[in-house]
């Protein structure tokens, strides 16, 4: 996550405009998008029931179909271009209650539109797959919702009556309102560091300052900030723990992940043997890199604030925006020309808000808002090297998102499996440029920020994803405290970072700021998956680089269209084994090697 702080870098930098979408809350845009989104919905409505009735009528049922699916689409662009608007706006004005309310507001407006439609996907979901394939083989243009339909029956085992998925969907806008509750809670969150008020984001930024001191104050301080709302934090996910839990047993899930595989299109069985394969590579990768980096700072243990800090007490090098739209523009260049033309649109355009400011969340996304309008990138630039890789991280998405656009909206519907590709591919690239321009005193800085990125994409995530799990699993038995939680916490972390790691006292309430195990339960080992398959990718690249760009660029076009294992097919890969995954962990683990060799 980056925050704001005060150096020359910061100065200038971009904030986007909304205009494309909507002008305010009191735009009319947004009530006629509302109302010709409730009226393809009902058109869709009108159909309620036809599915089932001409499902001995191929050519007739083919023809539904694609009308179904057209007036679908057409809805969901309006609803999610609103909600896009919504969230987008809010997401920097967290101190504003009047967006807040707007976005909540929309939220259950747009829920109750959606679910007079609810019956369509139960009703497609109904057919059988042979009167399914009738329809295909009866109208041919219908094929090319096949992967749609696809990821749709990947759910029919765990569909519910009608009666109860739409109980579901009406509650959903409240349920929705715990995260609320958690995002505003770290967005109002100080810590109280010498005589300063640190928000969240500056206090995690102050943890990679050159000054030890100043990384011990922000930590502590921070500390001190997440025990006081721990229990806030812990209600809100054992709250939406046990909602989990009611609809997983309603849905017959076997296990907490699974709803998330299947929704990724991913077998358990893979993320398992990803999760094997790292687990089993901690002593090669992060144990054996933070003892090389605890030597190299001239200690024989590191404080967990320490972790990320520079080698040495240098002011780190800093990049204005332009030197990082350059290096980001170049980097993706030398890929192929295209991907930088699509990246070098949002840097020409305002469709990038990169200034921090009071009331702006932390972190950073690339919103797709629907095909048929543009993405929107966010982040928080402090000019640091890690800036400019997570400049480079949500521009790959945002040309993802680009590329696939032509498919249309639900269709180009990615996988997070696959979404977090093109971003960490973006990272990759800019790294590769950055240590090919670094002088010998700056290599090693590279090295130990690139293998920290790499550590904190996989081993960090597989941890946390090990964390989530123990927390799901225990949670069957009752609330846990937040000392449950922050003892969780410490046994997934300290298997992680290992003996050259010291988790000084306050680190156990570390748990509380990590969003994902809110909003996306279960989301993070997609960032480990898209980093170990990057890896593998990046190594075909550098087999031969002119043959992999159009098959990269296929890859991307397809967006939600190919599974994984299709997706990488063209390139000699199978993701389903696990020496794949250890191939990725063992090119960790050479960086560490390279690195220890400089220190």
């Amino acid at each position: 996550m980056n925050a704001p702080v005060k150096t020359p870098a910061a100065a200038g930098l971009p904030e986007w405009s909304l205009a494309d979408l909507y002008a305010g809350r009191d735009d009319p845009r947004i009530e006629l998008d509302l109302a010709e989104a409730k009226r393809a919905n009902d058109a869709l409505v009108e159909l309620e029931g036809a599915f089932v009735a001409n499902r001995d009528q191929p050519a007739t049922l083919a023809a539904l179909i694609e009308e179904g699916l057209a007036l679908y689409e057409a809805a969901t662009n309006g609803l999610w271009a609103v909600g896009a608007y919504a969230a987008l706006a809010a997401s920097t004005a967290r101190d504003d209650s009047a967006w807040a309310k707007f976005e909540a507001d929309l939220r259950a407006r747009s829920s109750q539109i959606a679910a007079e439609s609810l019956f369509f996907t139960l009703e497609l979901n109904a057919l059988e797959d042979e009167e399914l394939e009738a329809a295909f083989a009866a109208h041919e243009p219908l094929a090319r919702w096949r992967p749609w339909i696809r990821r749709l029956r990947l759910s029919r085992p765990h569909e519910l009556s009608p009666d109860l998925e739409r109980l579901l969907v009406d509650r959903a806008p409240a349920v929705a309102n715990w995260t609320r509750l958690y995002d505003e809670t770290l967005a109002k969150l100080t810590a109280k560091v010498g005589r300063e008020y640190l928000t969240l984001p500056e206090a995690l930024n102050r943890l990679s300052d050159p000054s030890a001191a100043k990384r011990k104050a922000a930590a502590e301080g921070l500390a001190e900030a997440l025990h006081d709302r721990g229990p806030t934090q812990a209600l809100v996910m054992n709250t939406l723990a046990f909602e989990k839990q009611v609809e997983d047993r309603w849905r017959q899930y076997a296990y907490p992940a699974q709803s998330r595989h299947i929704a990724n299109e991913v077998d358990a069985e893979a993320v398992e043997a990803m999760a094997e394969a790292v687990v089993e590579g901690y002593a090669a990768t992060s144990h054996r890199y933070y003892a090389a980096k605890a030597r190299a700072m001239g200690r024989k243990q590191l404080d967990y604030w320490d972790r990320n800090a520079p080698l040495d007490a240098a002011a780190p090098k800093t990049y204005d925006w332009d030197e990082a739209r350059g290096v980001v523009l170049e980097s993706f260049s030398a890929l192929a020309p295209k991907f930088a033309t699509v990246a070098g649109t949002f840097f020409d355009k305002p469709w990038i808000d990169a200034r921090p400011r009071p009331g702006k969340q932390s972190g950073a996304y690339s919103h797709p808002v629907t095909a048929t309008r543009h993405p929107y990138v966010f982040m928080n630039y402090m000019g640091e090297r890690r800036d400019v890789l997570t400049l480079a991280h949500e521009l790959g998405h945002a040309v993802h998102q680009t590329l696939c656009s032509p498919l249309g909206t639900l269709l180009a519907d990615t996988p997070l499996t696959l979404a977090e590709t093109a971003s960490i591919f973006g990272e990759g690239l800019v790294f590769e440029r950055l240590l090919a321009e670094a002088s010998p005193a700056d290599r090693k800085a590279l090295l130990a920020g690139k293998i920290e990125d790499g550590l904190n994409t996989v081993v960090r995530q597989i941890a946390f994803h090990r964390f989530e799990t123990r927390f799901h699993d225990l949670r069957v038995d009752g609330e846990l405290s937040p000392d449950q939680i922050g003892e969780l916490w410490l046994e997934a972390m300290g298997e992680s970072l290992g003996p050259a790691i010291k988790l000084n006292e306050g680190y156990e309430h570390y748990w509380a700021y990590v969003s994902h195990f809110v909003h996306a339960p279960f989301y993070v080992y997609a960032y480990a998956f898209g980093d170990l398959l990057v890896r593998a990718l990046m190594n075909k690249r550098r087999e031969n680089p002119e043959a992999f760009a159009p098959l990269y660029e296929e890859l991307l076009a397809a967006g939600g269209t190919k599974t994984y294992v299709e997706a990488l097919a063209p390139f000699g890969l199978d993701p389903r084994e696990k020496a794949f995954w250890a191939a990725g962990v063992a090119e960790i683990a050479k960086l560490v090697e390279e690195f220890e060799a400089l220190v």
